[in-house]
């Protein structure tokens, strides 16, 4: 199997999904210490240190990664399926750079708090995958 245009931005956001533990887990270690952050969070020693909430954007960083992993789950199968069908078509390279697109989009306005871009951003991902779904999909008859 060769790497696709496809495979390629399945690496690119795969890559993307995999780093963006990184901003709220630097600003755990940031707000609570080295140690505790490393802490077990059940135990009362990994909790901010009195009077420090947890940071609005740290929160909205974890959820927007957790997003990104479920989204993740559904759209890479897709791109696999085509790779290994062969099918390698302009919808479906474009469907790849624009969920690659919308993905990064969603989580930078996600953690800066912007809702309406957020959830615009959302749906454009949703539509790249049913684009990919329907150019395999539209192979099979």
């Amino acid at each position: 199997m060769k790497l696709t245009p496809e495979l390629y931005y399945l690496t690119c956001v795969t890559a993307m999904t995999a780093a963006m533990w990184i901003p709220y887990i630097v600003g755990g270690i940031v707000l609570r210490g080295p140690m505790r952050a490393m802490a077990n969070p059940a135990l009362e020693g990994a909790a901010p240190a009195a009077g420090a909430a947890v940071p609005a954007w740290m929160q909205r960083a974890k959820r927007a990664h957790a997003n990104a992993v479920e989204n993740l789950a559904v759209f890479a199968p897709l791109v696999l399926i085509a790779a290994l069908s062969g099918i390698s078509t302009p919808s479906t390279v474009f469907a790849a750079k624009l969920y690659l697109t919308a993905r990064v989009v969603h989580y930078v306005v996600y953690v800066a708090g912007i809702p309406v871009v957020r959830t615009l951003a959302f749906l454009v991902g949703f539509g790249a995958t049913v684009s990919f779904a329907t150019a395999i999909l539209a192979h099979a008859v």
